[in-house]
């Protein structure tokens, strides 16, 4: 049988109240949705814009049922949501993505072997869990690697770069001394990432590649189309679409790819969920990422993804927030085809994702040089 359609005026359920939470809260009532949030902050980013904040942890699988027993479906904006929570939500209303996808996909060792088992093209990795078999790893790897926890970690945060086994019981002290996925490092031209949405019945949309630049392992910048060779943009876009269907995603699923400088495209990570570099589809495409998300777990028509005009967003980190000051809104704000969204955090901690810029242009070039140009006079 197939999947009831969710119609405006039902509540949507979401699991983490974070800016995703936040801004699919936006999309989800502009359409006509009451939306609950669960989150273990009491003042978490999406409190002020929901018409109910339950504040709880994680792996409060009663209080997950009781978000659940009060909406008409459930959905999630973070992957760290105990199994047992979405097992339980899922007992009053559906969980859309379900237990069994973030049962591959929250756990490194877990999803990695899932997608080679799958078919799917990875890079070299070993799996380790003591600083010997991490040595180990990175002997049979060869030349830099990168060591990743299991488990958590985002923004660059639970994952280390050693050059040599001698600084292997380093790397996994760093982490915790927890199970960990040890991968080659790789000759990389660029990084991308694929959305997909899929709902309950089945159809599918694949919005086009965005190309994102990291430091320090942070995205700086993303933009989409990405400027990429259109032969790579197809194998992305129709790995990223194998593995929604292989997965049995309901909602959204960001891939996020390797370019190799030989033209291979591999798998690096995957999430179920909202992502960081397709912010840009709110300005560049017919239908936002959060839109998307909110049409595809209640099974209504997917929106189309056409790119109306390339588009570029720069995150803005609580770094600057120096000694207190407000950035320059007022100053970035001029600068023709750029727009501000804030994620209402009230603390801006270095590192922390406080909000990003967006900016338009007649090609991802210029939206790009448009989004820091804004960028840089925040602290004019």
């Amino acid at each position: 049988m197939s999947a009831p359609v969710i119609l405006p005026g039902s509540t949507i359920g979401i699991l983490g109240g974070g800016q995703l939470g936040r801004m699919t809260t936006q999309a989800a009532r502009s359409m006509g949705f009451k939306v609950h949030v669960l989150d273990p902050d009491a003042q978490c980013a999406a409190r002020y814009v929901v018409d109910k904040c339950i504040t709880a942890k994680f792996d409060d699988a009663d209080a997950a049922y009781e978000l659940a027993r009060g909406c008409s479906v459930v959905t999630l904006e973070i992957e760290k949501i105990a199994i047992e929570s979405l097992r339980r939500a899922a007992e009053a209303a559906p969980v859309r993505p379900g237990a069994d996808v973030l049962h591959i996909i929250q756990d490194r060792a877990r999803q990695k072997t899932w997608l080679e088992a799958q078919g799917f093209p990875v890079g070299p990795y070993r799996t380790a869990n003591s600083g010997e078999e991490i040595a180990e790893a990175v002997r049979e790897l060869g030349g830099a690697c990168f060591v990743k926890s299991c488990s958590g970690g985002y923004d660059g945060r639970g994952q280390v770069r050693i050059d040599g086994p001698g600084e292997a019981d380093a790397a996994f002290e760093a982490l915790g001394s927890g199970p960990c996925v040890v991968e080659a490092g790789l000759d990389l031209e660029a990084e991308l990432s694929v959305m997909v949405a899929r709902n309950p019945s089945g159809a599918t949309v694949v919005y086009p590649p965005a190309l994102n630049h990291h430091e320090d392992r942070i995205l700086v910048w993303s933009v989409i189309p990405g400027p990429i060779p259109p032969d790579v943009s197809r194998e992305a876009m129709r790995i990223a679409d194998a593995l929604a269907h292989a997965l049995g995603i309901e909602g959204v699923l960001a891939t996020e790819f390797f370019l190799l400088r030989d033209g291979r495209v591999l798998v690096n990570e995957l999430a179920p969920r909202p992502h960081n570099s397709f912010h840009a589809t709110s300005m560049a495409c017919i239908t936002s990422q959060f839109e998307q998300l909110v049409r595809a777990v209640c099974n209504l028509p997917l929106g189309a993804v056409d790119v109306v005009r390339p588009a570029a967003i720069m995150n803005l980190l609580g770094d600057l927030w120096r000694d207190g000051v407000t950035p320059a809104f007022d100053a970035a704000l001029a600068t023709p085809g750029v727009r501000l969204y804030l994620y209402g955090k009230g603390e801006a901690r270095p590192g922390r994702k406080m909000g990003h810029l967006c900016a338009v242009g007649d090609t991802p070039e210029e939206a790009i040089a448009r989004v820091k140009s804004a960028n840089a006079k925040l602290l004019a």
